[in-house]
């Protein structure tokens, strides 16, 4: 099958059948069933449902990835839960598999390729799991494609790089001592700790070279009743850095920042960190590869300049987690509307053809060097 109609077909069969983080039985089993169809040596159930499929050419050289995510999200609409591809993840991996048919279909010289259909990415956990299962082992090269909403790029337009910047997820737990209203000098107000904390993280202060942001977004707590002096609050704060070096040193202050603020009126603050994701660091020499594909599949004309966004991406803990390993994550343009997690996001399915090729074109260049 030709990567035109590879594409588009499997896009249609994978829209079909939606699946949320590390439930992605149906879409698992069709991607490896492909795989296996094409000749690859495949294993499953990494990470959870992630797929690993692996095509070694004649000669040695070095070992290529190409990295797609499969899940769905949940959307509420009218009052009904809906799964949905609304980020473009079907999108994503049917490209993945047109590149490896088209792999299969002409053999590979040199190297290795290996791909990788990832499990929940929009859960921020997916890439980890599949890394704990060894699935980065011996990779040299990793690549990565994410569809882009119409406001950043077009149809007939690709970038070679989406930065992406760390963000991460924070709670403060704080825990006081509960008394009757009338007699407050018996307790310990565990909201009156929860304001000074959110005073002392807002207090925080960080390079203003790099951008970052920490904010509250949501609280808990209070007694058992409208008099009653609380005993426990607990504050999400979602937090943003530019840089992981950054993001490091902004989270050890948050940390201080709650305990130091709750111990001022008594009470214990710990920090638990619920999740994220590293911010993007790319290997130059990779962007430069993407940069030739795009300007051969598209021309000079769809050459986009590197795009720095505020979103987050997993792929990137490949890079943090095995630092030896050179990526880069770009991004295509194919007049999507009108946002990515929009359960009504609609785009350009045709895009997905040009996107195929520079994938292609990309791992060709990689296997080469």
């Amino acid at each position: 099958m030709d990567i035109q109609t590879r594409v588009i077909k499997t896009y249609d069969d994978l829209h079909a059948i939606p699946e949320i983080g590390f439930e992605e039985v149906k879409t698992s089993a069709y991607l490896a069933g492909k795989l296996e169809e094409f000749g690859f040596a495949v294993k499953r159930g990494l990470g959870g449902t992630g797929i690993l499929g692996e095509l070694t050419g004649t000669e040695p050289g070095p070992t290529v990835g190409l990295r797609a995510d499969m899940d769905a999200l949940a959307h509420s609409v009218n009052g009904e839960v809906i799964i949905s591809h609304s980020c473009g993840h079907d999108a994503h991996s049917a490209m993945v598999l047109a590149a490896a048919e088209a792999f299969a279909q002409k053999g590979i010289q040199r190297g290795t390729l290996k791909i990788l259909f990832q499990p929940a990415e929009e859960l921020l956990f997916g890439a980890r799991r599949m890394i704990a299962d060894g699935a980065a082992e011996g990779l040299d090269m990793l690549f990565g494609i994410h569809l882009r909403p119409a406001q950043e790029a077009k149809s007939g337009q690709a970038t070679p790089a989406l930065h992406h910047g760390a963000s991460w997820v924070v709670k403060a737990h704080i825990e006081g001592k509960t008394a009757h209203g009338a007699r407050p000098h018996l307790g310990i107000n565990a909201i009156h700790a929860a304001a000074g904390v959110i005073q002392a993280v807002n207090a925080i202060a960080t390079n203003p070279v790099i951008p970052s942001s920490v904010k509250a977004t949501r609280i808990k707590g209070g007694g058992p009743a409208s008099n009653a002096i609380p005993a426990s609050a607990e504050i999400t704060f979602d937090v943003r850095c530019r840089e992981n070096s950054a993001m490091d040193e902004m989270i050890k202050q948050i940390g201080q920042a709650i305990e130091s603020a709750s111990a001022s009126v008594g009470a214990v603050g710990r920090m638990e960190i619920v999740g994220g994701v590293p911010a993007a660091e790319y290997n130059k020499e990779m962007i430069e590869l993407a940069k030739e594909a795009i300007v051969e599949i598209m021309g000079a004309e769809g050459l986009l300049d590197e795009i720095i966004t505020p979103g987050g991406e997993d792929f990137h803990f490949f890079a943090k987690e095995r630092p030896g390993i050179k990526t880069a994550y770009l991004g295509l343009g194919c007049n999507l509307v009108p946002g990515l997690h929009d359960p009504s996001m609609t785009f350009d399915k045709t895009a997905l053809i040009k996107g195929t090729e520079i994938l292609v074109n990309l791992a060709e260049k990689a296997l080469q060097r």
